[in-house]
């Protein structure tokens, strides 16, 4: 056991005859550790990526609620009025009449030849 311990510790494995699997094993660890790290970063940046989308969709929807509502304040008739008073145009004191434009039928070939 203490003979074991011994070369292990000065890292015998390494270096004796069969070390050539040792060493594939040991490139084969460190390979994936790298690809594992590589992931995990990856993972993270996607992460950070879509926290910041989140919040820039917030920001454009408290935008449009806020546009919206402006909007709807500038389309009332109040304060159309109001803007076109400043201009000298006033409010129409005559209410508006439909106009009816009555299209002229036409006539079948039938009704052409009695006529």
């Amino acid at each position: 056991m203490k003979n074991g311990v011994y070369n292990l510790l000065k890292a015998r494995f390494l270096i004796d005859d069969d070390a050539v699997k040792n060493w594939r094993f040991i490139v084969f660890v460190i390979v994936l550790a790298i690809i594992m790290i590589a992931n995990t970063q990856r993972f993270e940046q996607k992460v950070f990526k879509i926290t910041e989308l989140t919040n820039q969709v917030k920001e454009l929807r408290s935008e449009f609620v806020d546009k919206r509502s402006e909007l709807m304040k500038l389309k009332m008739e109040s304060t159309v009025s109001e803007k076109m008073v400043e201009k000298n145009i006033f409010p129409s004191t005559v209410p508006p009449v439909k106009i009816e434009v009555k299209k002229e039928e036409e006539k079948s070939f039938f009704k052409k030849i009695w006529q």
